[in-house]
């Protein structure tokens, strides 16, 4: 272990009045020049490893080695070997860009000559030297992303601790800090990356994988992938309604995960298991079941016991949408402008009932806003924007009745209670009386959250955070629903719940519009619209949007491709 940065050995922590520790008997060996991936579904103990690392924290028992120094007793002999990036990057919205490098350097005692070098060094290395007065908050994801990565960089550390980098921030950005983090390796620096993006897990050198606390996995992710050889399958040509041909395959016991990918479904089989008949999951007289390659993704899925089901008890709860085919949000013209800005440029679109409707694109590109307008939350400029035939602009308050809106980061109230929240928002829904309760006994009972009704959304685990937004989007049985980034950073686990929560909404007749980061969420999407510079840039079905994307060099081009080689065609067509 000579040339290791970081060493673990039965690393337990517990939190005080806990019932259980954060973390249990966790070794591990960190070395230098490589991206060491952290992954495990909510509450595995990531970010506690991670602060332990930083010496944030103190182990409870076992040892931590960080450059043959304590973290927590060799501070200051530390602090310019750790460079960390906390989630939601660590940032101090109301100052500057400039302003927030000026702060972290004068934490790691940056001065003069060497502090001018670092900030140019660094300013060059993000591509944020254009803006270097603008306020933190006013950034994009991805800009703030490549801030919080500078700050972590000041005094050049030899170990670099990521948490969750990515969440929040669309493929484009992605990709560029990862071909940043890159560079930083080549120098030997040593890097964990904490993600929920398991595409990125499966590029690290090595991946740790936890799960209530203990380490279940080390190695690399390939090692992980080659588990699940041979038992990943894709059903094609299919016919029917595949979100049904899914939830029929999830109650197969030879099947252990499944999701929709454009107009195929993707299934991994158990250990030993034969292949489903084709026949019995009314797939169609044409359909076929094509070999495909594993994913790391499915091997993460088996090391933590499988896949959720097919099966939402919440949709079995709510009563079906009447109602034919009709269009039922319509967006025309749709146009907002912040004095000289144009957030929202002349958008059209128009989304029938029971149909899953996906706006993509790139952080700053005007998704949320063009969401916000659709719910009645910000009046357009020009335009109209319908709900249930009825316009926005004149009747908000009648329109938002019919529908339900899980906002980003869930907008739940933190200083009430989780019963508190359910009740505040059945309220605001219209829910009264008898029908209030039973509202909210059911959610209490659909997501699980009957121990956490005494306690503050602020202290729940992420997964449970998202399950109580959608009970509050949800208990008035909406027609309509609108999801800005629902699953952003959270375990792949859960966010297959998720959607086997909305494709069961769906199938009793609800209308749902999403935004995500997640390109392979996206291939849920009935139909999606991509927009750049405010602009609806590309539309179609996801295998239509993929079809865009195929090239000599990628045939076979995955949602994350299409994205990123469709918004460079348009900016490549802008430019000429």
């Amino acid at each position: 272990m000579s040339d290791a940065l970081v060493i673990l050995d039965s690393v337990r922590k517990i939190f005080p009045h806990a019932k259980k520790p954060a973390l249990e008997g966790v070794s591990a060996v960190l070395r230098p020049g490589r991206i060491t991936g952290l992954v495990g579904p909510d509450g595995a103990g990531k970010t506690t490893l991670i602060r332990l690392m930083a010496g944030l924290l103190a182990p409870t028992s076992g040892t931590i080695s960080v450059d043959h120094c304590d973290p927590v007793r060799d501070t200051d002999k530390l602090r310019p070997v750790i460079g960390y990036m906390p989630q939601k990057f660590g940032l101090y919205e109301d100052l500057s860009v400039v302003e927030n490098l000026e702060f972290h350097a004068d934490l790691r005692d940056l001065t003069g000559e060497e502090r001018a070098a670092t900030f140019k060094r660094l300013l060059e290395f993000t591509d944020l030297a254009r803006f270097t007065a603008r306020l933190a908050g006013k950034l994009s994801g991805g800009m703030k992303q490549k801030l919080g990565l500078a700050c972590a960089l000041l005094g050049r550390p030899r170990l670099l601790l990521l948490d969750e980098p990515s969440v929040g921030v669309d493929p484009i950005s992605r990709r560029e800090l990862w071909k940043m983090v890159h560079e930083l390796i080549a120098q030997g620096m040593a890097v964990v990356w904490s993600t929920a993006y398991l595409d990125e897990a499966e590029l690290c050198a090595e991946v740790l994988l936890m799960n209530d606390g203990r380490l279940i996995f080390s190695g690399k992710p390939a090692d992980l992938t080659d588990r699940i050889h041979g038992r990943s399958l894709q059903i094609r040509h299919l016919t029917g309604n595949r979100r049904q041909l899914l939830a029929r395959a999830l109650r197969r016991p030879e099947v252990m995960d499944g999701v929709i990918q454009g107009h195929a479904v993707r299934l991994v089989l158990r250990q030993g298991a034969v292949r489903p008949n084709l026949k019995e999951l009314d797939a169609g007289i044409d359909a076929e079941f094509v070999p495909v390659a594993p994913r790391f993704e499915d091997a993460f899925i088996e090391a933590l016991g499988g896949g959720p089901g097919g099966d939402s008890a919440l949709a079995q709860r709510l009563r079906p949408v009447p109602g034919n085919d009709d269009t039922v949000v319509e967006a025309v013209a749709l146009t907002k402008r912040f004095g000289d800005f144009t957030a929202t440029d002349d958008v059209n679109f128009s989304v029938k009932r029971g149909e899953i409707f996906g706006l993509l694109g790139p952080n700053g590109a005007g998704k949320s806003t063009t969401f916000r307008m659709m719910c009645g939350l910000l009046a357009p400029t020009s335009g109209t924007a319908r709900v249930m035939g009825i316009d926005l602009k004149t009747s908000a308050s009648e329109a938002r009745q019919r529908l339900g809106y899980m906002a980003q980061k869930f907008s739940l109230y933190g200083n009430l209670t989780i019963e508190q929240n359910l009740k505040f928002f059945s309220g605001v829904y219209g829910l009264r009386g008898v029908r209030q309760k039973t509202a909210i006994a059911d959610m209490v009972e659909v997501f699980k959250l009957q121990p956490f009704l005494g306690t503050t959304p602020d202290a729940l685990p992420l997964g449970f955070k998202q399950r109580l937004a959608l009970a509050c989007a949800v208990m008035h049985e909406p027609a309509i629903l609108f999801l800005d980034e629902p699953t952003s950073g959270v375990d792949p686990v859960t966010r297959r719940e998720f959607w086997t929560h909305i494709n069961g909404l769906v199938e009793k007749g609800v209308t749902v519009m999403v935004t995500t980061h997640f390109m392979d969420e996206a291939e849920y999407c009935d139909r999606i619209a991509l927009v750049f510079r405010g602009k609806i840039i590309a539309a179609g079905s996801p295998d239509r949007l993929k079809e865009q994307a195929v090239s000599p060099r990628n045939p076979d081009p995955s949602m994350e491709d299409a994205f990123i080689s469709l918004v460079q065609q348009h900016t490549s067509e802008v430019s000429i």
